[in-house]
């Protein structure tokens, strides 16, 4: 979820320098109406499809994994806290020996 973050912001910050800089080439009749298509084309869209990538590629974790039933599992991350890493549907970081009940 932190590279979707990170890629939304430098997509973000990107965009804005370059609106600002060809803020003068369209005018201010059209500027709102490209500055609000171009947000939506490359930042909003990108970020919903990566979003939606994510969740179906950790479906499985959060569904029917040991992982996601423990008190140190982080949904919207696919993290757990205890020992930092990412669970996979072949990786359980800590083999099922630190797993509490929520």
């Amino acid at each position: 979820m932190g590279e979707l973050v990170f890629w939304t912001i430098i997509r973000t910050a990107f965009l804005i320098l370059i609106l600002w800089f060809s803020k003068d080439v369209w005018g201010e009749k059209y500027f709102w109406l490209i500055v609000s298509l171009s947000f939506y084309l490359f930042v909003i869209s990108p970020a919903i499809s990566f979003y939606r990538k994510f969740v179906e590629k950790n479906k499985e974790v959060l569904e029917s994994s040991l992982c996601s039933s423990c008190k140190h599992f982080d949904e919207s991350a696919v993290l757990c806290m205890k020992y930092d890493k990412h669970p996979t549907k072949d990786f359980i970081p800590c083999e099922g020996s630190a797993w509490e009940p929520k």
